[in-house]
């Protein structure tokens, strides 16, 4: 029966040496985990909206940049009048008198009498056609829109690295998860198999009346629950699968190719209370710095506008085109906005307010972080603490675990004390690997907290 047992415990023995092995160099063993991370960043679909709108942005800096090129436009008109207000123009009694005298020397009707006129002033049967080409000259409106709408992309960008560095984490958390389900799998099998062979042995024993009924009740017991705890461990594992996978953008039960961790992660290289490459506080930098532009837009209306424009077509009535109907147009136009009654006070005392929101919310949200990676550390101690403690439960339920196969063996214990043994060394199993990959989330979670993940 000892050989039996210490086979059969053998491949559970494993996950102790896999935990001992503290000075493997976890960082190069990951790579599944980095080649993961990087399909995410390019498959996740919360990533790909952002980047949309990211683009979006871009094409509003292009449009503000355009505003600042020559801009061309056909402008035309027809008009068709009748009525309406009129000029009299008395051509008949100022030339019928000079024309009938001419006549009368002459000796013929050459000089015909004439009619009074009245003249329409809506123009009838008319059209104007014109290509307009504008350019602005001096405009501070359009210069500092321009400046906002570039850190407007740059805002933009940073919410793109901040969905980045969340999906990075929650990826990082996803795949510890399902590491841990798929090792807790692992250590219930063994133990299955363990516990099965302890029924097989105490029935045997039972038959021949070595043992009670009570050592066969409680082996059919321990079956039925590791095997119940087996079920679950497998329902978690396909439930971390199946979320794993949605973060990628893949089938949900797509497999997961998986890395060898074997040791607690390395915290030399995360700073230790340095929360300025957080993204949260880029994008507060960014929105003082638009401020400060709107605070310049408003006060823009100090400085005159200035353009010009150039107008080249034609008009005429009848649909005539000729010399005469074509021309040409140049002006230079000026707009200096003198007093608007305050409204321009009213609208650069907004941006002063808005000013003095954003630093105190920046002095908040510093704070905040602070406190998150402070909380975050904490955390990633007590999982360190536990990892240690599980370690050493390990060795010691080992050791038990052994003397007590060996006593059974020998008949100078009873069954119920294996039992014990036995239960406690499953138990340390799984809190040591839980230990393990509580740091590794826990880590990840600091790498979140103070923006430490170098994302490419």
């Amino acid at each position: 029966m000892i050989k039996s047992i210490s086979r059969l415990s053998k491949p559970a023995w494993h996950l102790l040496m896999v935990l001992s092995m503290a000075g493997v160099d976890n960082a190069r063993a990951q790579s599944k985990l980095d080649e993961y991370i990087r399909e995410g960043l390019l498959s996740n679909q919360s990533i790909r909206q952002q980047n949309f709108v990211l683009q979006k942005n871009v094409d509003a800096l292009m449009e503000a940049k355009s505003m600042f090129l020559p801009q061309v436009s056909l402008l035309t008109t027809y008009t068709k009048a009748d009525g309406g207000r009129t000029i009299d123009f008395p051509t008949g009694d100022l030339l019928n008198g000079a024309y009938a005298t001419l006549n009368q020397l002459t000796g013929s009707n050459a000089f015909p009498q004439l009619q009074n006129q009245r003249i329409l002033l809506n123009p009838d049967n008319f059209y104007d056609a014109k290509f307009r080409t504008s350019l602005p000259i001096l405009n501070a409106e359009l210069i500092y829109n321009k400046r906002i709408k570039t850190q407007q992309v740059d805002l933009q960008k940073a919410e793109v690295m901040l969905y980045k560095r969340e999906l990075v984490k929650e990826i990082k958390t996803a795949y510890y998860n399902y590491l841990k389900a798929n090792t807790a799998i692992g250590i219930y099998e063994s133990s299955l198999r363990l516990v099965r062979e302890g029924e097989r042995i105490n029935t045997k024993l039972h038959d021949n009346d070595k043992v009670n009924r009570t050592a066969v009740i409680r082996s059919r017991n321990e079956v039925s629950k590791i095997n119940a705890s087996l079920v679950s461990a497998r329902q978690t594992a396909a439930s971390a699968r199946y979320y794993f996978n949605f973060l990628l953008n893949r089938p949900l039960t797509d497999s997961i190719m998986v890395d060898q961790v074997t040791a607690l992660p390395g915290q030399d290289g995360l700073p230790g209370d340095d929360v300025s490459g957080r993204e949260e506080l880029s994008k507060l930098g960014i929105a003082k710095d638009i401020n400060s532009n709107l605070n310049g837009l408003a006060k823009a209306y100090i400085i005159p506008k200035v353009g010009t424009y150039l107008d080249l077509g034609s008009q005429a009535f009848d649909w005539k085109f000729n010399r005469h109907s074509r021309y040409y147009f140049l002006g230079v136009s000026l707009e200096w906005n003198l007093f608007s009654f305050g409204k321009n006070t009213y609208r650069i005392k907004q941006t002063l307010s808005d000013r003095d929101a954003i630093a105190a919310q920046t002095d908040y949200v510093r704070q905040q972080l602070l406190t998150e990676l402070a909380v975050k550390q904490a955390g990633m101690q007590g999982t360190i603490a536990e990892y240690h403690a599980a370690e050493s439960q390990l060795n010691t339920s080992k050791t038990y675990y052994q003397d007590m196969v060996r006593l059974y063996t020998e008949g100078a214990a009873i069954y119920i004390e294996l039992l014990d043994a036995q239960n406690q060394w499953i138990d340390a199993q799984l809190h040591a690997n839980i230990a393990l990959y509580d740091a590794w989330i826990a880590n990840a979670a600091i790498e979140r907290a103070n923006a430490s993940f170098n994302i490419q």
